[in-house]
């Protein structure tokens, strides 16, 4: 039986798939980022409660149109375009 990923749609529903997600997230604060960032991982490591708020993303359009922002520390250039066109609002 091959593997199945959940992945959050742009719905905010979760659905299963046979490709694992390219981004993850946090549910609670909804934030998207890199698999690999470095501020998701220290949390992850440090057994809070972050794990029950990990979320997954098949790519970033699917992230902002499920209302995430991305995170200012793995994905700087989108952080900051993300807050000028929050600042414009």
């Amino acid at each position: 039986m091959a593997k199945r990923y959940q992945l959050l749609g742009k719905d905010r529903q979760t659905y299963s798939s046979g490709i694992p997600g390219s981004l993850g997230g946090n549910g609670q604060m909804k934030i998207y980022g890199q698999l690999n960032c470095s501020s998701a991982n220290r949390a992850v490591a440090a057994g809070n409660t972050y794990q029950k708020h990990r979320v997954f993303f098949a790519d970033e359009a699917t992230a902002i149109a499920a209302g995430y922002r991305p995170c200012g520390n793995c994905m700087r250039d989108q952080y900051k375009a993300w807050r000028a066109n929050e600042s414009q609002r």
